[in-house]
């Protein structure tokens, strides 16, 4: 009975007669006395009248007295504030959500000899945007000039239409017992369109017909494209793959965008999540997006009950990831990409270890002009001693020095006026402005430069 009900009753009780104790054993000496008197003996003098003397039953009140009264409302108030709910406006009882199932969501079983392969299958048009960026400018993209950027040569042999982008959704960040249970492909057709396929795994059983139909798309592809594939998509798929007694899936070259990335935009933007490059470099905000720590229990939750209404955040977010990849091969594919001075400056450094030395030095140029700050000063300094330009060199490093306090730029200018330019004095100057070097090595460099000027005192 709950609480309510009690109170009611409580409240709604009939009066109750309140007698003396004395009277009370009055009235039971006398009950008794009439059970063992003969019938005959009984005569109405004999019996006390019911409204007189010490044994007459007083009645009790009609109704709780208002001090009563006042108690039980106060009562009554404390307990609905425990309750948390106000019974003069209790609303209504929700009614569950109705729960989504698994034919419900964009995809078609399809029986294969391993088992049922759960695929779905999109095109999007070339003209399709994600942020700045077309996706037709993909197919354009410059494999030799990636492979640059990716600093593996082995990329240089393929063109972008070849390659296979792949990203993945799984129930942990590793272990025997973690499940790749979604997987997000993509390829460039000719006419510049992108052909995505996403894989779910409905029950763990039919595992082998995914990574099956994987392996396929790998053995057809020339290379892989992913966001931090090399450290996690591609081991787990291949430990997936060994657990169920099947060899590791092709090996490809692998252009890894988490790498290009933090080449580039790293000194602005530190973090490189794809998310953020998405946002700060492709001009996309992709909006409510489900986070990356519920998709374990999104999936363990369909498996328990086979109600899939989270897996629809899933399976969007995995299909962004997977175009968004694509827009970003689209951007970094062209020889001159529309990124910010400071990111252009990282493009530079990156070109410049991979020796297209040319190219790094006009790119270097473009983030210096339109204000690419100490860094880019940084990067046509260093290409310009490499050259042998020391009098370029020389002009941007102390350009940065002058804008910013850089002990190796400062010792870069001391080795540079000591050894090419021959002017010690300039050399010391720079010198005792405090260099990246140990005390030791100053010190050596300190002596050398005053005994080169007593020589030549000549500035």
């Amino acid at each position: 009975m709950n609480l309510k009900r009690r109170l009611e009753r409580l409240v709604g009780a009939a009066p109750r007669l309140r007698t003396s104790s004395g009277a009370l054993a009055a009235s039971a000496a006398a009950t008794a006395g009439e059970r063992g008197a003969p019938e005959s003996s009984r005569s109405p003098s004999s019996q006390a009248p019911p409204s007189s003397g010490i044994f007459a039953v007083q009645p009790a009140a009609a109704a709780p007295d208002a001090a009563r009264q006042r108690k039980l409302d106060e009562l009554r108030l404390q307990m609905q504030a425990l309750l948390g709910r106000d019974e003069r406006a209790s609303p209504p009882p929700r009614r569950p959500s109705p729960s989504l199932r698994l034919e419900a969501l964009p995809f078609t079983p399809q029986s294969t000899p391993r088992g049922v392969l759960w695929q779905r299958v999109e095109r999007l048009e070339p003209a399709h945007r994600v942020g700045r960026v077309a996706l037709e400018e993909a197919g354009a993209a410059d494999a030799r000039w990636l492979a640059h950027l990716a600093l593996d040569p082995a990329l240089a042999g393929s063109a972008p239409e070849s390659w296979l982008f792949v990203d993945t959704e799984t129930t942990g960040l590793g272990g025997s017992g973690t499940l790749v249970f979604l997987v997000g492909l993509a390829a460039i057709e000719p006419s510049g369109a992108v052909v995505l396929e996403q894989l779910l795994l409905a029950e763990p059983s039919e595992e082998v017909a995914l990574l099956e139909r994987l392996r396929e798309r790998v053995q057809a592809a020339s290379a892989l494209v992913s966001f931090n594939g090399k450290a996690f998509d591609r081991p787990m798929l291949d430990s997936r793959a060994v657990l169920n007694r099947l060899p590791a899936l092709p090996a490809r070259p692998h252009f890894d965008l988490l790498h290009v990335g933090r080449r580039l935009h790293r000194q602005r933007l530190g973090c490189c999540t794809l998310r953020r490059v998405e946002s700060e470099v492709l001009g996309f905000d992709r909006g409510d997006d489900i986070d990356g720590s519920e998709v374990a229990a999104i999936y363990s939750h369909f498996l328990r009950t086979a109600d899939a209404t989270g897996l629809s955040a899933v399976i969007a977010h995995n299909f962004t990831d997977v175009v968004s990849m694509v827009a970003l091969v689209a951007l970094y594919g062209q020889r001159t990409p529309a990124l910010v001075a400071e990111d252009l400056a990282g493009l530079a450094r990156t070109l410049k270890r991979a020796g297209a030395t040319r190219h790094a030095e006009r790119v270097a140029d473009i983030a210096c002009e339109r204000g690419g700050g100490v860094e880019a000063f940084r990067v046509r300094a260093e290409l310009a001693k490499s050259r042998g330009d020391c009098s370029s060199a020389v002009r941007d490093f102390e350009q940065l020095c002058r804008e910013v306090d850089d002990p190796s730029g400062r010792l870069e200018l001391a080795k540079l006026y000591e050894h090419k330019l021959r002017q010690p004095a300039r050399a010391l100057h720079w010198l005792e402005l405090g260099t990246a070097e140990d005390q030791h090595a100053q010190t050596r460099r300190r002596e050398r430069l005053e005994r080169k000027l007593r020589r030549d005192p000549a500035p």
